[in-house]
């Protein structure tokens, strides 16, 4: 290739790798850096001590010495996507085989905690726990499921009600058949190949709001196309203003009726889980993720037989594994109160601050021009030792008036939980794990299970409380939710800690 002077660009096909040598010469004949043509008799070096990984992305950088002078070789990694291998078994309806023991698990689920156990026996490892960590030593993760427990249920009898109850309200000024509503969740194609339209498709079915992440593997206008219902969209503090108004302009375009601002995201939240797992988009193909693959045959082949997922809410031409870089490096950590006020200038429509959970911070949200409060912590994977969000949500209420919408997410297991939240000052309840888990476990069928469990367990708890009424819930539940301490009871089986739940193993 060398000696015969004619390439600037030349790719080394090799096992595994692609390799591209990009040199800076604009002409056919191969120059060095200052424009001397270079002897043929030069050989090339490759200098291993230069030699860097991204990662974040799935190609490797590397330095070679060519004629004393340094030139950057790009190394692409060669994965199954590249090699077009979903092309091939996209053809081959064998999903239905790999998920039908799946879908007999799905069957079977009777509560959050079933779905929980049906995602880890259907998803790679690397997948699951990125999905049921938290941050750290996950004190903030247990702490916010075991807080509900905490709560005592102090029900009225003989209150003239039967099944089913009106279960409908408003978010954002929107009306809806639930008071509870997916949360907005990056990448879920990750978990399942229909990933954001099976969210969509479940609250469109459910007749409550759908929650769509700037980090989605789904596009705007694809979920504006399978939902009619109310939409919001969920927006991180990026540095480019040109990058946020393209977005929302992309959200309102598609029907979007509120926007949320995530302001808990700042920096990266440890996951241990994530280390330990050697999580990466895409997978690195390392012997124990292979091993792990291949135990996992259900969650395996959907992932090979369907197109690469990209972020479509930013760039649906660039693959998710290529942009992962580009995220972190327009995440703002200087982003403050002033850009908030510009945020919301823009958008100009239902506004939400996403990670409230001091009183001080809400009132200035509100005074800033927020119309919602949302209190949230990450789901307990950003600040270790951060609070139960239903732990602090009364003194938020109180704090802001009963006029400010509140919404609430962190910690939700039952529909008892949604109904303690809702008494205690939330207007409604977002959940992230348990439609994830059924998304998991089952695609849209699993979202609209995990969807079916909590709506027939909160009317049943509302029902036994005696509340007939989202309204008549929030208006009477100060006097029917007491705190008690905790006990080391509160979940005696042995297996607690493998269905999901935090404390009182025995």
């Amino acid at each position: 290739f060398f000696h015969q002077h004619q390439l600037r660009r030349i790719q080394v096909i090799q096992v595994g790798f692609v390799v591209t040598f990009s040199f800076p010469s604009p002409s056919p004949t191969l120059h060095t850096p200052h424009s001397t043509p270079t002897p043929p008799s030069t050989s090339l070096r490759y200098n291993s001590s230069c030699r860097c990984r991204d990662s974040t992305t799935s190609s490797k950088a590397a330095t070679f010495i060519y004629h004393h002078h340094t030139y950057t070789a790009s190394i692409m990694v060669l994965n199954p996507h590249k090699l077009g291998v979903h092309k091939l078994l996209k053809h081959l309806p064998l999903n239905a085989i790999f998920d039908a023991p799946s879908k007999a698990r799905l069957r079977k689920a009777v509560n959050i905690a079933d779905l929980r156990m049906c995602a880890k026996q259907r998803a790679h490892k690397m997948v699951f726990d990125y999905l049921d960590a938290g941050a750290d030593d996950e004190i903030s993760l247990r702490r916010g499921k075991d807080a509900y427990s905490e709560l005592e249920m102090h029900f009225h009898i003989l209150s003239g009600l039967k099944p089913p109850l009106d279960l409908s309200t408003k978010i954002f000024g929107q009306d809806v058949k639930l008071p509870f509503f997916g949360c907005p969740t990056a990448g879920n194609r990750m978990f399942h190949h229909e990933g954001e339209t099976a969210a969509a498709k479940a609250a469109q079915h459910h007749g409550t709001l759908y929650g769509l992440s700037s980090l989605a593997t789904t596009g705007i206008t694809e979920i504006g196309k399978l939902t009619d219902g109310p939409k919001v969209f969920q927006l991180y503090v990026w540095k480019d203003r040109e990058l946020v108004r393209d977005v929302l302009a992309k959200a309102k375009e598609g029907g979007f009726h509120a926007m949320a601002l995530t302001v808990d995201f700042t920096w990266y939240g440890n996951r241990e889980r994530d280390i330990r797992n050697d999580f990466s988009i895409p997978p690195k193909y390392s012997v124990k993720q292979v091993v792990e693959a291949i135990n996992k045959p259900a969650w395996t082949y959907d992932f090979l037989s369907h197109e690469p997922y990209t972020y479509a809410c930013i760039n649906s031409d660039v693959p998710a594994d290529s942009l992962a870089s580009f995220v972190n490096s327009q995440l703002s950590p200087e982003f403050g109160w002033k850009d908030a006020e510009w945020l919301l200038g823009e958008w100009n429509m239902p506004s939400a601050v996403k990670g409230i959970c001091r009183p001080d911070d809400a009132i200035k949200a509100v005074e800033t021009g927020f119309s919602t409060m949302w209190v949230s912590n990450h789901g307990a994977r950003q600040l270790e030792t951060s609070p139960a969000t239903i732990d602090v949500l009364p003194s938020i209420r109180e704090a802001v008036g009963p006029d400010v919408e509140i919404i609430l997410d962190g910690g939700v297991q039952r529909g008892t939980d949604i109904c303690k939240a809702l008494a205690l000052g939330a207007d409604s309840v977002g959940v992230g794990k348990p439609y994830l888990y059924g998304l998991a476990a089952g695609g849209t069928e699993g979202v609209i299970k995990a969807y079916d469990i909590l709506k027939v367990e909160l009317d049943r708890a509302m029902g036994l409380l005696g509340t007939g009424t989202v309204d008549d819930l929030k208006k009477r539940g100060p006097g029917l939710i007491k705190r008690r301490g905790a006990s080391a009871r509160d979940y005696p089986d042995r297996n607690a800690y493998e269905r999901g739940y935090g404390g009182g193993v025995i």
